[in-house]
């Protein structure tokens, strides 16, 4: 299997051993499950897939934010608990995962679950001599780690003006450099609290992923996932914090989901141009919906239009009709096997829908049940592996 490092910029074997370490950044719990989302989680979920095909136990761990300033802002602004407004979006997301058929992830921890991990974790990065007390605030020194920056590849203006994009408030005086980011950090009168050796207050939002990574999955991981957007600040912040207190490589291999565009945009939150999958269910099949957005290679931005919903229904009813077999699977692992081609794997179906072959296991590979239950005519469940 080959894939895409966004550190080196190169596709290049992926060569895990037989457990498979990984860590997906999930999702901030203040809002329904939109497509962009989705095509980052299903990314992983065939990349998973392939590598339980291939022999593989996967381990793959999602987080969920929820404390950081976007889920509190939007509590603030319903008039409701953070924890309620979490729990809600949380059940709301895990059946949209559901109904696309997503895999079950090893371990789904919350960052609230963490805070005495994430204490502890902060006073290494300050007993290393990595990070700095200032005015109640600990924030990461930048310049005590050479490494900065090599993840994205970054200059110097464009880290300062992605971070001040994402909240990073590179003017704050507090700090010793624009660039450095904090690790703890007061808490307004209406946030949650916790007491701490720097005061009470709450975690930044990048030491929480390193925390929960390196708690369930150990040191170093095979493969680190997200949406590009996440690459710089929160990736970039995350390794700098997780390598300057081990010493040792925090990921062998960074994997990164493209945006999805709507209307010339990324589709996000902030911009409100978003396509809620939930709201797709109740026009289509999820199988169909599934389809539509694996339909595009994880690795390429692209726009989303309501012509994609109706193009993958059709090829979904094309692919019912087909019956249970292996037909094109060779083609289908081996379309994944080349920087998941996702694109080039459903063409071989549809090539061989054309002839008349099964295709019931090459779909099944790709997480798409041709039929309702699972299993085929003959009763045998699940996949060769090869």
């Amino acid at each position: 299997m080959r894939l895409f490092d966004t550190a080196s910029g190169e596709v290049v074997p992926f060569e895990p051993g037989e457990v498979v370490t990984m860590y997906t950044c999930g999702i901030t719990p203040y809002d329904s499950t939109h497509v962009g989302h989705a095509a980052t989680y299903l990314t992983y979920d065939v990349l998973q897939r392939r590598l339980r095909d291939k022999g593989h136990e996967t381990r793959c761990v999602r987080n969920v934010t929820d404390v950081d300033d976007d889920i509190l802002r939007k509590a603030r602004s319903l008039g409701v608990h953070y924890l309620d407004l979490a729990a809600a979006e949380v059940t709301r997301f895990n059946s949209d995962m559901t109904a696309l058929n997503a895999l079950a992830c090893w371990s789904e921890p919350r960052a609230t679950s963490a805070i005495a991990e994430i204490r502890g974790f902060i006073g290494k990065v300050l007993d290393s001599g990595h990070a700095y007390l200032s005015d109640g605030a600990v924030y990461f020194d930048v310049e005590s780690f050479p490494g900065f920056g090599r993840l994205s590849g970054l200059s110097e203006d464009e880290m300062l003006a992605l971070a001040a994009e994402h909240g990073g408030n590179p003017d704050d005086p507090s700090k010793r450099h624009a660039l450095d980011f904090v690790l703890w950090q007061p808490s307004l009168p209406d946030e949650p609290e916790w007491g701490s050796l720097w005061g009470r207050g709450r975690p930044g939002w990048h030491v929480e992923c390193s925390t929960l990574a390196m708690r369930e999955l150990g040191r170093t991981i095979d493969l680190h996932g997200g949406g590009a957007d996440l690459i710089f600040p929160h990736h970039e912040c995350e390794l700098a914090q997780s390598e300057a207190v081990t010493g040792e490589t925090f990921v062998r291999h960074w994997m990164h989901q493209a945006m999805v565009r709507m209307g010339g945009e990324k589709m996000s939150k902030s911009l409100g141009n978003l396509v809620f999958v939930s709201d797709l269910f109740k026009e289509y099949d999820p199988r169909a919906v599934r389809l539509a957005i694996i339909g595009q290679h994880y690795r390429c931005s692209w726009e989303w239009g309501d012509d994609l919903m109706g193009e993958a229904a059709e090829r979904l009813e094309r692919w019912s009709r087909a019956s249970w077999g292996e037909g094109p699977l060779a083609e289908v692992r081996a379309a994944l096997d080349g920087d998941l081609n996702t694109p080039v794997a459903l063409e071989s179906i549809d090539v061989a829908v054309g002839r008349g072959q099964g295709v019931g296991e090459a779909a099944m590979l790709l997480g798409v049940d041709l039929f309702e239950s699972g299993r085929e005519p003959d009763g045998h469940l699940g996949l060769p592996s090869r």
